[in-house]
């Protein structure tokens, strides 16, 4: 199972404040205790850490806080609630369609000595609700903003458009009057605790760190300058963001609607084919086989038309974002000991309809004397000869728009994984052509897609940009991605 990458403590006298930190889906949950109470905040799917956690400091998990519905993973609020008895609580305008606690705008729960009162704060949703930790001296201590605040941005306005009935811009003006009239009149040293960083895609500009004060916020974050006027707000805010991945509004329906238990799906999945079952499952079924392992792996050896997102990358987000429905039939290839990592990450966005994996995998499936496909790469110096007597035209950057905007080979292509299954036109069919993002993982990925799709004429570059820098291939100017938008 993947471990988390990151996790910060904050200690008082007796009340405790942990982030647990995802990296794979740049996603913060929370552990609050006091006095043996225990509140847990925007938790992930697999819960038994957090009941692991209360266990350990002999305390009793007593509430789960949802900062809203959750558009890019689904939460694990409705498991943990079943196994340890403790209500879920939502902020104003939350209508799931299973029992909650729907707080009131600047109700207090106590925990221990602690208690958490409810800011209700509508933009990013409208159910959008910022949680205050005032610590057992009765002092304000921490925000748990969820998407409302992140650090140095806060939380696009455009996911909750049709089901609040709201334009973007109208939604981007109650954000500006929540951070206005709920947040920013707090103290400096109050700590931000977000419930995304850098990679999510609920944000636009958010910065690596994780944990922050708001003081800190105040200076740095371009959303909370206190001369910035309502309609600046608005349109700052709304500002060059990119379509919300397809898988979103499914995550959505399953954080308010309901979900199986992750051990149901963990059952399901942990079925063991062998390449012959494989094959005419992939056949019979519709089932879209999944390539999980390193992009080394994949590039010399991979059955034919299955795709690529290895489980060394931001595996989940990936997977939403390309396979877009949530429904779709998966089969697996994955290295031994990391299926329950692989099912676990898919359903952490909702992925449940994992049916099998090939025993032994691509060593069986060669054994088997079934078709294998590679792809063909080139490095760094070759790929500077080729664009010496070719130009740069036969290049494709499958990186953001702002990275490539902020330097990139001269008169290559711009076509960003995101948005590759909707520009498979831009690639040429006939004449050769070469793939690179920065370091080659979503390149990988590209070449999967694009060799599904009938393209076997293309080169994947082997260390991305980072190795092209090194080269004398020609770039463009730099430009700072600060000033880029994203």
């Amino acid at each position: 199972m993947e471990r988390r990458s990151g996790m910060t403590r904050t200690n008082t006298t007796k009340m405790k404040v942990e982030q647990i930190y995802t990296g794979c889906l740049a996603q913060g949950a929370y552990y609050i205790e006091s006095q043996g109470e225990v509140a847990i905040v925007d938790p992930l799917r697999e819960v038994q850490p957090y009941i692991d956690r209360a266990a350990k400091d002999g305390a009793t998990i007593k509430y789960i806080f949802e900062t809203h519905f959750h558009a890019d993973f689904v939460s694990g609020h409705l498991t943990l609630s079943e196994k340890t008895g403790a209500p879920i609580v939502y902020g104003p305008n939350a209508k799931p369609k299973f029992d909650v606690i729907v707080a009131e705008d600047e109700q207090v729960f106590e925990l221990g000595n602690a208690k958490i009162k409810v800011l209700h704060t509508p933009g990013h949703t409208m159910e959008s609700t910022t949680y205050l930790l005032i610590d057992e001296e009765g002092k304000d201590h921490a925000i748990f903003s969820g998407d409302t605040l992140f650090l140095g941005d806060v939380g696009r306005p455009d996911l909750a458009q049709k089901a609040a009935n709201l334009t973007r811009e109208q939604l981007a003006g109650f954000l500006f009057d929540s951070l206005r009239n709920k947040i920013m009149p707090l103290a400096d040293e109050v700590v931000v605790y977000p419930a995304h960083g850098a990679g999510s895609a609920c944000g636009k500009n958010m910065m690596k760190e994780t944990v922050d004060t708001l003081g800190n916020q105040k200076k740095m974050n371009y959303a909370l300058r206190a001369d910035m006027t309502r309609d600046e707000f608005i349109t700052e805010v709304t500002d060059g963001l990119l379509p919300p991945p397809a898988y979103f509004p499914l995550n959505v329906k399953l954080n308010k609607e309901g979900y199986e238990s992750i051990e149901k799906i963990l059952v399901k999945g942990d079925n063991a084919m062998s390449p012959n079952e494989f094959e005419l499952a992939a056949n019979e079924t519709g089932a879209l086989v999944l390539d999980v392992r390193s992009k080394e792996e994949f590039a010399k050896s991979h059955i034919p038309r299955s795709i690529f997102i290895g489980l060394d990358g931001s595996f989940a987000p990936w997977v939403g974002a390309l396979i877009r429905d949530v429904q779709q039939e998966l089969l697996l290839v994955v290295d031994e000991g990391k299926l329950e990592e692989a099912l676990t990450r898919l359903s952490r966005v909702g992925f449940d309809n994992t049916i099998g994996f090939l025993k032994g995998g691509i060593q069986a499936w060669e054994d088997a004397g079934k078709d294998l496909d590679s792809v063909s790469q080139v490095d760094a110096e070759a790929l500077e000869s080729i664009v010496e007597k070719a130009g740069g035209s036969k290049v494709f950057d499958v990186r953001k728009q702002s990275e490539y905007a902020a330097n990139h080979v001269v008169d290559a292509f711009n076509t960003p994984l995101s948005i590759i299954n909707d520009h498979l036109a831009s690639f040429p069919k006939e004449e050769n052509f070469y793939v690179h993002c920065l370091s080659g993982y979503r390149s990988m990925i590209a070449a999967s897609i694009l060799k599904s799709r009938g393209y076997h004429n293309l080169f994947d570059v082997k260390g991305g940009f980072k190795a092209i820098e090194q080269s004398g291939i020609e770039l463009s100017d730099f430009v700072c991605q600060s000033k880029v938008k994203s």
